[in-house]
């Protein structure tokens, strides 16, 4: 297994395991993967890895821009995901450890996500990559009709700051 960057001609895999992700409806409030155009200009063009296992795409991780605003440049979203076939095994932290690492390279000085509190194995690798949880914004959102909350998590660089 190795730990590389995200290329165009991997997006077919990657979709999958979005997709896999949303059909839990506990990954996202996002209900369908997007098209690789629309998904590319979302996130940022760097800090977007893959877990490849001989030529196969078993989880990622990407970061979106939470403004456009330039005081909010050093300060991104974090997504990881990971093949369900391949959950249990060190996957999802290790490539968000890598993209805690790629990010301060890149002087991100403020990663957060936005967690459903029944996700306990997401909660749990973010706190182990350093996150911390700042609170729970209620019915943030609806999903099938039902309101969601989630948990506002951050890490902020030790490096930069």
């Amino acid at each position: 297994m190795e730990i590389r960057n995200l290329l165009a001609e991997d997006w077919d895999q990657v979709k999958k395991i979005y997709q896999q992700g949303m059909d839990t409806c506990n990954a996202t409030f996002q209900s369908s993967a997007p098209s690789w155009e629309d998904w590319d200009q979302s996130h940022l063009k760097s800090c977007r890895i893959v877990m490849d296992e001989d030529r196969k795409i078993i989880g990622w991780a990407a970061l979106t821009p939470i403004s456009s605003r330039c005081v909010y440049a050093g300060v991104a979203e974090v997504s990881v995901y990971v093949d369900p076939a391949h959950s249990g095994k060190g996957i999802g932290l290790a490539l968000l450890n890598e993209l805690v690492r790629q990010s301060e390279k890149e002087g991100i000085w403020t990663l957060q996500a936005g967690i459903f509190p029944e996700n306990t194995a997401s909660l749990r690798i973010h706190e182990k990559a350093g996150f911390r949880t700042l609170g729970i914004r209620e019915k943030i959102g609806k999903q099938n009709g039902i309101w969601r909350d989630t948990a506002l998590l951050e890490r902020r660089s030790s490096i930069i700051i």
